[in-house]
């Protein structure tokens, strides 16, 4: 099973990502730079495999450039929640 086959997963596994970058000193930026690569990236090779990931996609596709990297913070904020 893949962690992009269930959504509390996919936020586990950003949400340690997360937290090893901001021990290895990564900025603000760069994560915000790194997660808007990533939902780029998923946007652009990915299916979506559950609802909440077909709802992202759906934004993405529909948000301009600006719009992408605050929807990527959005979800980087998501997991630091956690």
């Amino acid at each position: 099973m893949s962690v992009l086959d269930n959504f509390e997963q996919w936020k586990d596994f950003l949400s340690e990502r997360l937290q090893q970058a901001q021990q290895q000193g990564l900025t603000q930026q760069v994560i915000s730079d790194v997660a808007y690569q990533i939902g780029d990236y998923l946007a652009k090779h990915v299916d979506p495999r559950n609802p909440e990931e077909r709802v992202l996609a759906d934004l993405w596709s529909v948000a301009d450039e600006k719009e992408q990297h605050a929807l990527a913070n959005m979800m980087v904020k998501l997991v630091q929640q956690k």
